[in-house]
């Protein structure tokens, strides 16, 4: 038998590639519930097969169904979660999973209690250039990595953002969000689930109107021990409208003998699509078109429901770096027109 998934909030467009990559490896798609009338018609529309239930209850009282995935507003994916597990599912959620510490601790419980599966969508489980790049690290290509660096700009399409967008509770505030993929990123190539945020800040700059939106936010972090590498982060919502994607976002992990740059949308040298890889390391540069490298997340995700392994996300990597994230916000110099 095979994995049956159920979700449970739509707010949200990375639903939308967490049910297609599930179904692509093999997962059966049984129910769905979101309670914004127009949302629910929305997801029922694009996604083929979708089934409306009539409550939340109805998916997480369905015995049939062993995960439960979503993406939700931030602020209520931590409590969902609690009531998933309790009900016997596995979590697959949209990041960011907290937006706040409390919420952290109480589902680091509730998972080491109940045993189940609780996965971070985060970035680089769906990037075939970072997973290019995890076996080139892994060969030993650069030598030691010693700092890596993530930049997330983003396009605000302000006009079409919800109500919940422009309100710092509701979304946990931009370094517990957008930069969330990358304190994972940090984590997982400094070989750390240990570190600590040496500085950060947020900022409003450019939208005063909105007084609760962070337009901007950076890190500094570091993992514990003398050796240990060193990251920097930042985020923004300043892409200009000019450039034909979302946002040019990129990542530069250092290693004691070359670096690996990742333009994981675009490449403003011409080159069509996003996965682009550059490695230079003694004995000159190249480039690798990182397209069509296959990504093991889903399926490994999909063998873990069903075996009871861990093998698709560490569970203990997956808290670190939402802990890492919310560190930072929560530590934030607060700068500009933020409320």
């Amino acid at each position: 038998m095979g994995v049956r998934f159920g979700v449970i909030g739509v707010n949200h467009g990375h639903i939308y590639r967490q049910v297609e990559l599930l179904r692509q490896c093999g997962a059966e798609l049984v129910s769905f519930f979101a309670p914004e009338p127009e949302l629910s018609a929305k997801f029922a529309k694009q996604v083929s097969g979708a089934k409306p239930a009539r409550s939340e209850a109805e998916v997480l009282e369905d015995k049939s169904i062993q995960l439960i995935t979503g993406a939700g507003i931030p602020c209520e994916r931590g409590p969902l979660a609690l009531r998933a597990m309790k009900h016997g599912k596995d979590v697959l959620t949209d990041k960011p999973g907290f937006t706040t510490l409390d919420q952290l601790a109480e589902t680091r419980r509730a998972q080491a209690e109940t045993k189940r599966i609780y996965s971070i969508f985060y970035g680089r489980l769906d990037s075939p250039c970072t997973t290019q790049a995890d076996e080139l690290v892994k060969a030993g290509a650069i030598g030691r990595v010693v700092q890596v660096m993530g930049l997330g700009p983003h396009r605000s399409n302000l006009p079409d953002r919800p109500p919940w967008f422009f309100k710092r509770a509701q979304y946990g505030g931009i370094l517990c969000d957008i930069a969330s993929h990358d304190f994972e990123y940090f984590l997982h190539f400094a070989g750390t689930l240990e570190a600590e945020v040496v500085a950060s800040q947020v900022a409003n700059y450019n939208h005063p109107e909105h007084p609760e939106l962070e337009d901007f936010g950076d890190a500094v972090v570091r993992a514990k021990g003398k050796g240990g590498a060193t990251g920097y982060i930042r985020v923004d919502w300043f892409t200009p409208k000019g450039l034909n994607t979302f946002g040019d976002c990129r990542s530069v992990i250092l290693g004691t003998d070359g670096f690996i740059e990742l333009r994981h949308c675009t490449d403003l040298a011409g080159r069509s699509g996003g996965n682009h890889l550059f490695i230079t390391d003694h004995k000159g540069t190249r480039y690798i078109d990182c397209s069509k490298v296959e990504v093991p997340f889903g399926k490994r995700l999909v063998a873990d429901v069903l075996n009871r392994t861990e093998t698709a996300q560490s569970q203990a990597l997956c808290f670190a770096a939402a802990e890492l994230s919310l560190k930072a916000e929560a530590n934030a110099a607060r700068l500009g027109n933020l409320a």
